[in-house]
């Protein structure tokens, strides 16, 4: 018998052996996902009040549940920032230029993250009726001579 009961000292199991050591928890692979988000806001002002209100007549005709999403009825008169929004909201760029609005300014806001810093920023805006166009700053508005601003 390996085990020998002393009278004054109580069998104890070994704990040790049946526990074992603290393990490390296991390393974590590091996430090294980087998430990007890209906004381009397409700045438009109405050239042809007319023109934006007769293809947001149709609109409305054409697709009630979007017009009905902005509070517009079919019966209802439409206001001229209503019709905007509207036209706005159902067609791109290009086509809002041949319907009675324009251009004046496009900013694309880009910012990136990943877990382990502090996100980026840029901001680039820029007038059609400048050619390339100036950057402007995302906090000061200021033209920049760089193409992106952090």
């Amino acid at each position: 018998m390996s085990h020998v009961i002393h009278p004054t000292h109580p069998a104890r199991p070994n704990l040790r052996s049946v526990v074992g050591a603290p393990r490390p928890a296991p390393a974590r692979p590091l996430d090294l996902r980087v998430r990007a988000q890209r906004i381009q806001i397409d700045e438009l002002i109405v050239d042809d009040p007319r023109q934006v209100l007769a293809h947001a007549g149709q609109a409305v005709l054409d697709d009630p549940d979007a017009a009905a999403l902005l509070g517009i009825g079919p019966a209802d008169p439409l206001s001229l920032p209503a019709a905007a929004a509207l036209l706005c909201a159902l067609h791109d760029t290009d086509a809002l230029t041949t319907m009675g609005l324009r251009l004046t300014r496009q900013t694309t806001r880009v910012t990136a993250s990943d877990q382990q810093t502090e996100p980026v920023s840029l901001v680039r805006s820029t007038s059609p009726d400048q050619g390339a166009g100036l950057p402007v700053a995302a906090d000061s508005g200021q033209a920049s001579p760089t193409s992106w601003h952090g």
